[in-house]
């Protein structure tokens, strides 16, 4: 066999960079919900707490066993999109960091898992 030769198992390589991009998936889910649960030990704002204990809990659920299909993880991300918009501020420099750090990946994932095939976005409208 050459360097040329075509590959064997075209479909292995693609079922490899899903598994990869599920992985991906996986620890952007886990970085957010361990980024809003460093928020429970600050001392913040009562209002922001109590959103962000909510995002935690979402995040929670998915950050546990294996994640379900993609429209599911992404309307519950959209559902921790819209509990964090309602965080201006903590008042904790830490907590902040946290949240920032959140954001980032809750980003990052909704971007690895798109826009979706034209379902319902109500859930992050606001």
């Amino acid at each position: 066999m050459t360097g040329s030769d075509p590959d064997p198992d075209p479909d292995a390589s693609s079922d490899a960079d899903a598994e990869s991009d599920r992985d991906d998936l996986d620890r952007l889910v886990t970085t957010l919900h361990d980024r809003l649960a460093a928020t429970a030990t600050r001392p913040v704002r009562e209002d922001a707490s109590r959103w962000l204990g909510e995002a935690e809990a979402v995040a929670g659920d998915l950050a546990v066993g294996p994640l379900p299909d993609d429209e599911v993880v992404r309307t519950r991300l959209g559902h921790v999109e819209h509990l964090l918009s309602n965080v201006d501020g903590t008042e904790d420099e830490a907590a902040d960091e946290h949240v920032a750090s959140a954001r980032a990946a809750l980003a990052d994932a909704l971007a690895m898992l798109g826009d979706g095939d034209g379902g319902s976005d109500g859930d992050r409208a606001g």
